[in-house]
């Protein structure tokens, strides 16, 4: 197993995936083995499942590990995959992490809970969660500010980095935060703090320049994932130009996926129109879209489609 766990050298684009549901809700295990192919075929360097936006807390225990065991299979170990395991107590965390592992995951990602605020209180709930999942266990710190509201300064961070040599990625979701990364790379640069691979999220939306910052690739669920490998390949070669008319392109939409609330529902509208997944079912609660927000969708899809 040790060769397929994830290290601090990780690159390319991990594509965050929604979790597929049919139209009763029920776990939709046909839109999950076609998703994975698409997202393969697109040119995902790796996938993450059960993240903020796979839906995780509207799962079930066992759905989580059901849903965790038919992705694995579907992938057959042709890239890692990352299983989200925040959760609001150690033993929930710990139960999902043995599963995953024993499935053949890669490694896991931890989200701070909301009720954290010092620094310490931080870098102690890490090595909680460590001693928890077992410190064999690789693990991706989930820096998302705008949805945990904890706070992790570029210091903390590398404490958490310094502390536990499991720690083997940094999922950045900070926003503003592309000179959190420069000084993170600066740090690293330096021999301050072990080198760890950093990903980025918030929908790609700043993907060219944390790129241009000292990324090492995306984790992030835009639906139109080939993008986000196109913009990480053409940056990695030089081309800045093109990595970025080709973002431009999709930046409407991109932006249009990053509303708060009704992101997710965007979303997976247009991967169910994209033919990727069958049914854009969200479970309760969620939003639904309206009418015009279809319209609108529909449009952004045929200016990206024209021009491609």
């Amino acid at each position: 197993m040790e060769e397929t766990l994830l290290t601090s050298s990780a690159a390319g684009v991990y594509v965050i995936c929604p979790t597929p549901f049919e139209g009763d809700g029920r776990l939709d295990m046909a839109s999950t083995d076609r998703m994975v192919e698409a997202y393969l075929e697109a040119g995902a360097t790796g996938l993450t499942i059960l993240g903020i936006m796979g839906e995780a807390p509207k799962l079930a225990a066992d759905e989580s590990q059901a849903f965790v065991r038919q992705v694995m299979k579907a992938v057959a170990g042709r890239v890692p995959v990352i299983v989200g395991v925040s959760a609001a107590g150690f033993a929930a965390m710990s139960a999902l992490s043995v599963k995953a592992i024993d499935a053949g995951a890669a490694g896991v990602m931890i989200a701070p809970p909301s009720m954290l605020r010092t620094d310490d209180q931080i870098v102690s709930y890490y090595a909680d969660a460590v001693e928890a999942i077992g410190t064999d266990v690789p693990f991706v710190i989930q820096d998302y500010p705008l949805t945990t509201n904890v706070v992790m300064t570029p210091k903390v961070i590398m404490r958490i980095i310094e502390q536990n040599p499991s720690c083997v990625m940094l999922k950045h979701e900070d926003w503003p935060g592309l000179d959190k990364i420069t000084t993170l790379r600066r740090a690293s640069d330096k021999g301050e703090v072990r080198r760890v691979s950093i990903l980025c999220g918030n929908g790609g939306l700043f993907l060219p320049f944390e790129m241009e910052r000292g990324a090492d690739g995306a984790m992030t669920g835009y639906a139109y994932p080939e993008m986000l490998v196109g913009v990480v390949n053409l940056i990695k070669q030089g081309r800045r130009k093109e990595a970025h008319d080709l973002f431009d392109r999709h930046l409407p939409l991109v932006r249009y996926e990053t509303q708060p609330g009704v992101g997710l529902a965007v979303r997976k509208y247009v991967l169910k129109k994209r033919g990727i997944i069958a049914h854009d079912t969200l479970r309760k609660p969620g939003p639904k879209l309206s009418p015009e927000t279809i319209s609108e969708i529909d449009w952004l899809m045929q200016r990206i489609e024209r021009s491609e």
